[in-house]
């Protein structure tokens, strides 16, 4: 079994920003898989799938994005889901709007949502999918920023990135994180 979750906010208020990228990008998976995420277990909404074979848990965290962890941990520990099983996607200022990086493992980078898992999980040893928003412009704060709403031309570069990024969560399951990497780091809406 794979865990594939997607970071973001609960609420119709977070609908739409910039930090519920992960959330969106799951909803294509479960649109493209033909899964309904409508269930509430492990402090989330989940949905089930299964993709050549395997069988792929879908997880949307309801903790807030900076207690992704304990959604996320609770999921591990049920199915006892081994680390390179697990990928988590979610929302990077540091990538410019549009921009996609798998890693294998890596630290949070700042990311509260990240710290919250790999505290959680005491492993920084897992895949993820980082889609590019861009750093926020002018005298714009970081907070307001990421809970922004996309619009414009960086609302199209991001949506062509989720896509990318729903299609290279298929890759890792299929065809390894390497392989993943080598088609979709250089990726650029």
């Amino acid at each position: 079994m794979y865990l594939i979750a997607g970071l973001g906010n609960p609420g119709r208020e977070y609908e739409h920003t910039r930090h519920n990228v992960g959330f969106m990008v799951l909803d294509l998976l479960a649109e493209r898989l033909d899964a309904k995420i409508n269930r509430i277990k492990f402090k989330g909404l989940i949905g089930e799938a299964v993709y050549e074979g395997e069988k792929l848990l879908l997880l949307k965290p309801q903790t807030y994005m900076n207690l992704s962890g304990e959604s996320v941990s609770d999921a591990v520990s049920f199915y006892k889901i081994p680390q390179d099983r697990i990928i988590i996607i979610y929302d990077d200022m540091d990538l410019a709007a549009g921009r996609l990086r798998i890693r294998p493992e890596g630290s949070s980078g700042g990311h509260r949502g990240m710290e919250s898992i790999i505290y959680q999980l005491s492993t920084d040893k897992f895949c993820r999918i980082r889609v590019g928003i861009g750093r926020p412009e002018g005298e714009r704060d970081a907070a307001g920023h990421v809970l922004g709403r996309l619009c414009g031309e960086e609302a199209l570069k991001i949506k062509a990135a989720m896509e990318a990024a729903a299609q290279a969560a298929l890759l890792i399951i299929s065809r390894g994180v390497h392989e993943a990497m080598n088609k979709f780091n250089s990726f650029e809406a």
